[in-house]
C-alpha cells in the first residue's frame, strides 16, 4: 500500500510494508484513514552533525490530544527484518518500552543506529519513500531555530514547520 503525503515542501509517497510490519503500518494508514494527519506538520529536522544532507525529518500529530489513537505494541526491526536505511519510514515514540502513536519520522541516509539490537529497542520502520525524496532533503534543510526543542530535540526544531496538507492513500 501506499500513502502520499501533500507538504507545504511538495509530495512524498511513502510505500508500507504491511507484510513484515502489520501493527505499524496499519497505525499509520487508520491515522491516514481518519484524517488525522491533515492539518499536521513536519516539525523537526535532525541533520547528522558534519554532514548535512544526511539526517531525517519528524512529523505528525505532536501529541496532541484530540488527534491521538491508543499507542500500538512495539515492532522492532528485530521481528520485521527492516533496517533503517536511506528513505525509511518509521514510528517515533516517546522512550524505551513506549508504543508508536502518531508521530513518524523519514532518513535521509541509513541510520543503523535506530535499528533494535540486544537490549535497545530501536525504532519501528514500517516503509520507505519511493518518491519525493528531493521533498524530505529539502525539509531537512529548512533552517532550525538554535534554541528550541528540549533534550534530543534541542536546536531541531523547524523555524517554519512545513504543513502536511493531506494525507491519502495512493494505489
Amino acid at each position: 500500500m501506499r500513502v502520499r503525503l501533500e507538504t507545504g515542501a511538495g509530495p512524498i509517497v511513502v510505500a508500507l510494508d504491511a507484510k513484515r510490519a502489520p501493527l505499524t503500518a496499519a497505525n499509520f494508514v487508520r491515522y491516514v484513514d481518519e484524517k488525522k494527519l491533515d492539518g499536521t506538520s513536519f516539525y523537526r529536522a535532525a541533520p547528522t552533525k558534519g554532514a548535512e544532507e544526511r539526517g531525517f525529518i519528524q512529523g505528525g500529530i505532536r501529541r496532541n490530544y484530540r488527534l491521538m489513537l491508543p499507542p500500538i505494541a512495539h515492532e522492532p526491526t528485530t521481528k520485521t527484518g527492516l533496517k533503517h536505511e536511506a528513505g525509511t519510514i518509521s514510528m517515533a515514540r516517546a522512550d524505551e518500552g513506549a508504543g508508536a502513536m502518531g508521530d513518524f519520522f523519514i532518513l535521509t541516509a541509513a541510520m543503523p543506529s535506530m535499528d533494535a539490537k540486544a537490549g535497545k529497542q530501536g525504532y519501528a520502520a514500517f516503509g520507505r519513500v519511493v518518491e519525493g525524496m528531493d521533498v524530505v532533503r529539502r525539509i531537512l534543510a529548512a533552517p532550525r531555530v538554535e534554541n528550541a526543542g528540549r533534550g534530543a530535540m534541542r536546536g531541531q526544531m523547524l523555524a517554519q514547520p512545513v504543513p502536511i496538507v493531506s494525507a491519502r492513500r495512493a494505489e
